[in-house]
């Protein structure tokens, strides 16, 4: 059970996502969203979405005047630091019983009882656009959702009877392997649902190509050491090509061609990102999904800052950019094989 009851307090415990930046999350207006599971009245099973859509949540911070090396020493230790605040204990709290009433005030009343659940916290503060000229759009899950948004917009402007497919994978930022992730089977499956032959199907996937979209990380200027003297994106100059001789990226010189063509002829500009060579190289599900079905790909994304941080923050026009770019690579019925 997460319900802890310390001095006083209602706290929950947490478990922590992926590689996540966990300072910014001290100090905000936390609410809780996520997938319900219950019994009903009548002994069958259900699962229903639940948001409670306010702030109900904070992670204070300890003040400065208890933590003096905070700015040079403080490391965060996830068990001990993270537990959120819920409210003061004037009673033991049953977090199922909170979550069956919760869900009863939104209009689900045939639950006889809540049985488990898949919920996070997320930040209340609404996504904006930022800058003089509003050039940079901030918010939270940027990577990436983003991705996802724009590769949809894409898809639905595409007016063509080209064969094309849109794969939106969960799980990408905790290595894949679930049924829902590049390492599962789900994109296999679809495939041999499509084109039950298998010969057939080998062709198909031989005449075509996989752009994997995930953001790039942009050249921050107060950290410009940390990229490759010439590979820094910049935020609003367009798409990335990320490429990685050691195949953390599945770009290679021909996927990269033909995305560069395919932009060229929508007008938009192409930047590059290479990471450094004496740093780590993260990875995406392009070098998975290619590995795993045997198609050629390409990993791209647009540039931000932040990266995994509660707010992320990206360039307002490289999303409408890409987006036109992959309209022109959902239509292209050639792609140089």
């Amino acid at each position: 059970a997460p319900e802890l009851h310390r001095n006083g307090y209602l706290q929950l415990g947490v478990e922590v996502y992926g590689g996540a930046l966990l300072n910014p999350w001290f100090d905000r207006d936390l609410s809780i969203a996520g997938r319900v599971s219950y019994r009903r009245a009548d002994g069958t099973l259900d699962q229903v979405l639940l948001d409670f859509d306010r702030p109900v949540a904070v992670i204070p911070s300890l003040a400065i005047h208890l933590d003096r090396e905070v700015h040079t020493a403080r490391t965060i230790n996830a068990q001990t630091y993270l537990p959120v605040i819920l409210g003061q204990a004037g009673k033991k709290l049953d977090f199922r019983a909170l979550l069956k009433g919760e869900l009863e005030a939104q209009g689900v009343l045939d639950i006889d009882q809540v049985l488990d659940y898949d919920l996070s916290l997320y930040d209340t503060q609404a996504p904006a656009l930022l800058g003089l000229e509003s050039e940079f759009l901030l918010s939270a899950r940027l990577d990436n959702l983003l991705s996802c948004y724009i590769g949809l917009d894409a898809l639905l402007g595409s007016q063509t009877d080209q064969g094309a497919l849109l794969v939106c994978n969960d799980h990408e930022e905790v290595g894949s392997m679930s049924a829902a992730g590049a390492q599962g089977p789900m994109l296999a499956h679809v495939l041999e649902r499509l084109l039950p032959e298998p010969e057939a199907r080998q062709r198909m996937l031989a005449r075509s190509m996989l752009i994997s979209a995930d953001n790039a990380h942009g050249v921050h200027p107060n950290f410009a050491d940390r990229h490759d003297g010439n590979h820094g994106p910049l935020l609003n100059a367009g798409p990335v090509i990320k490429v990685n001789a050691n195949q953390r990226y599945a770009t290679t010189s021909e996927t990269s061609s033909i995305f560069r063509d395919l932009a060229a002829q929508e007008g938009v500009a192409v930047q590059s990102f290479v990471v450094r060579t004496d740093m780590a190289c993260g990875s995406t599900i392009g070098p998975i999904t290619a590995a795993e079905i045997g198609v050629r790909a390409l990993d791209i994304g647009v540039p931000q800052f932040a990266m995994h941080s509660i707010r992320e923050m990206a360039g307002a026009r490289d999303s409408w950019n890409l987006s036109k770019v992959l309209r022109r690579f959902y239509v292209q019925a050639s792609l140089g094989g």
